[in-house]
């Protein structure tokens, strides 16, 4: 009886809530509705992998095959060496996650207002240059025959090196090109986490006798750490999904058996090849990968540092 009070007078209270805050929920409301369109209903068309999808018959109608897309993915050729690749340049990318944190931490040091603010536009500039044109770059750059890279390399007495073709190059062009065009921007939730930190803080360990690098050890790093950590997670949640249009671009015939990842596997199978079940089987299989570490590390983080996502 007593627990039937409790809950009837916490829906009372909630009800009271959503009255007095109505025009709160309406401001949220075409967000929401949008989401529930564009991202949740859609989420029913995952039936096709389970299924020999036809334009024809549409989703409901089309026959039920069960398991059959992720036997033939897991059975393919192409299936180890593309599980790999994706592994290889993930977790490559994933090196290079203190870079950012690193870059913030002596950008907060700089006290020439000035000074800092053209570094931050500097490195933040990048950023805003599309793939296409970034990859523009690399082809340049890297040419064999004219571009200044191999110009350096030929005038020091090396020999020229075709760096876009060969596979063991790939990922080192691929995730450091990714390093040069993100790094300012990746290090902007930092900075604005180490503009919170309390200056109080850093006055009573001057006075104390702590150096700069103390400093930023045992203040600085341990005021941030719950938005690294958050950030870490996230990231580690989208390690299987490397993104199709920058591989797609720098991919070509000599370097595939590096460069071929499941994004651009996918992407050639279900919109070139026309296999929708097949290319949503594979897709579903990443999803439910990066689902998995997201909840690993999340648990784990939860039990190490007490901060998580949920």
């Amino acid at each position: 009886m007593k627990k039937n009070e409790n809950l009837q007078s916490k829906n009372n209270s909630f009800l009271r809530y959503l009255k007095k805050y109505y025009w709160l929920y309406l401001f949220v409301l075409p967000a929401l509705i949008w989401y529930v369109i564009f991202h949740y209903i859609p989420m029913g068309g995952v039936v096709i992998a389970f299924k020999r999808y036809s334009g024809v018959r549409g989703i409901w109608d089309s026959p039920w095959v069960g398991l059959k897309w992720f036997k033939s993915f897991f059975s393919s050729y192409y299936s180890t060496t593309i599980i790999r690749n994706t592994i290889v340049v993930s977790f490559y990318s994933l090196l290079t996650f203190p870079l950012p944190i690193m870059l913030a931490l002596v950008l907060n040091e700089l006290k020439h207002k000035r000074v800092k603010q053209t570094l931050q536009t500097i490195m933040y500039a990048p950023h805003f240059i599309s793939t296409v044109v970034l990859v523009t770059m690399l082809n340049l750059f890297f040419s064999k025959s004219n571009g200044f890279v191999n110009n350096i390399i030929v005038a020091l007495g090396g020999t020229a090196y075709d760096f876009m073709t060969k596979p063991n190059v790939f990922p080192h062009m691929y995730v450091w090109s990714g390093v040069w065009e993100n790094l300012g921007w990746n290090c902007i939730i930092y900075v604005a986490a180490l503009a919170g930190v309390d200056p109080a803080l850093h006055e009573a360990a001057a006075i104390d006798g702590a150096t700069r690098l103390q400093r930023i050890r045992h203040i600085n790093i341990p005021c941030i750490l719950p938005t690294i950590v958050i950030t870490l997670i996230l990231k580690v949640g989208h390690i299987m999904s490397v993104g199709a249009d920058k591989v797609l671009l720098m991919k070509n015939d000599l370097n595939a058996d590096t460069a071929q990842v499941i994004s651009t596997y996918v992407y050639e199978r279900g919109l070139i090849s026309g296999d929708y079940s097949y290319a949503a089987a594979v897709g579903l299989f990443v999803n439910v990968v990066n689902l998995a570490m997201l909840i690993t590390v999340n648990k784990i983080s939860k039990k190490v540092t007490e901060t998580s996502l949920f």
